[in-house]
């Protein structure tokens, strides 16, 4: 039997009706994770459920751990013997995780890390959705590495960018963070399940050369070393000090330590465009642009549809890659806008990077927060609208 859905025919097996912290699980699944280690915390709980279940099934492993940083800890561990690593979370388990999640992206283990987003700080609001966690997965670490950071609105959403993350992840051998929400972690909506043979699925790069000329830390000239999982002959220090090429510590040597530095920032510039995702509405005459993300966006799609039935000239620019942000496309914003709504679920994160994208530009911003647990309604984005047109 065939299922009609957005213009398309599907089998029953392609159209699933998913929660979206179950679509996390699946679709990790599909692009290869094959190992999660986890500690139960609302609202992420289900990905570790979920996960212990059906991982077995695929032949991987599954690790309740004692903490949140010891889950972070045995993500990078198993990444470090080559398997595709998850670990999720949400609230205060985000800033636990975040002395390892460091140690992961120097010493470029690639790993998945989902936080599902809920009202702080502390216990804050454990039941309810929040967006305010949006500079902690930016700048959460302690020094100053680069990190990608995607952010879904939809059940759907959650699904294609899980396996995007673990495809940026294994191609530029960092972290990655699915910044999901409370919202869309316990929504319950239909997913499009692809063919697996239809998936472009990434695995790290692997060194070529025996294990007496391997270099484990000399980058190709996108910035990434090819990689060696342990075990299989090549023996090589993995260390959280600044290191040479050869893995050993290098903590005097200045030159050592803004060559890594820089590469490792460097990696992220040259697949930006390839970790950069948009969503566009409207934008072609609009005078009013949002600029939105996660849940958030759903509420902003609306309205602009809305707007739109109304004869007002308003666009929505859904930003599903906070990290690195996608500053061209909002400055092009910020060029062509009389006003750019900035509707946040905190007191005010993406707007900031907003202003500093759109600072040259022609168009007002105005900010829209909201902190109490409950969503920014349609409604209250169509009022700002016909106030700001």
């Amino acid at each position: 039997m065939l299922l009609r859905w957005e213009g398309r025919k599907l089998s029953a097996k392609q159209l699933r009706f998913m929660q979206g912290n179950e679509a996390v699980v699946e679709a990790a699944l599909l692009a290869g994770v094959r190992f999660f280690a986890g500690y139960p915390i609302t609202p992420a709980t289900e990905i570790l459920e979920v996960m212990a279940r059906r991982l077995p099934q695929v032949g991987g492993y599954f690790m309740q751990m004692e903490d949140e940083i010891a889950s972070m800890a045995a993500a990078v561990g198993a990444s470090i013997g080559g398997v595709k690593a998850m670990t999720a979370t949400s609230g205060p388990g985000f800033t636990l995780k975040q002395e390892n999640l460091g140690y992961a992206a120097m010493v470029e283990m690639p790993c998945v890390v989902v936080n599902v987003q809920r009202g702080g700080p502390s216990t804050g609001l454990p039941t309810l959705p929040a967006q305010g966690d949006v500079m902690q997965a930016r700048w959460g670490t302690h020094g100053d590495h680069p990190i990608v950071v995607l952010s879904p609105s939809s059940v759907n959403e959650a699904f294609e960018l899980t396996i995007q993350a673990v495809n940026i992840s294994e191609l530029l051998r960092t972290p990655v963070i699915l910044l999901s929400d409370a919202l869309v972690g316990h929504l319950r909506e239909k997913v499009v399940v692809p063919d697996p043979e239809s998936l472009v699925l990434i695995n790290r790069k692997m060194t070529q050369v025996p294990p007496e000329e391997y270099i484990p830390y000399r980058a190709d000239a996108d910035g990434v070393p090819p990689f060696a999982p342990r075990g299989t002959g090549y023996r090589f220090h993995v260390t959280s000090n600044v290191y040479d090429e050869e893995g050993h510590p290098a903590v005097t040597n200045h030159e050592v330590a803004d060559k890594l530095m820089r590469r490792l920032h460097k990696k992220l510039d040259y697949y930006r465009d390839q970790v950069t995702f948009v969503n566009q509405l409207y934008l072609d005459d609009a005078e009013v642009i949002i600029v939105a993300y996660g849940c958030t966006a759903r509420s902003a799609r609306e309205a602009v549809n809305n707007a739109r039935k109304e004869g007002l000239k308003a666009g929505l620019l859904q930003l599903k890659t906070l990290w690195p942000f996608p500053d061209e496309m909002v400055k092009k914003a910020g060029d062509q806008a009389k006003a750019i709504i900035v509707p946040e679920m905190n007191m005010g994160q993406v707007v900031g990077e907003v202003a500093r994208a759109t600072r040259k530009g022609k168009a007002d911003l105005f900010p829209m927060n909201r902190v109490d647990g409950r969503m920014i309604p349609p409604w209250d984005i169509m009022t700002k609208i016909k106030e700001v047109i």
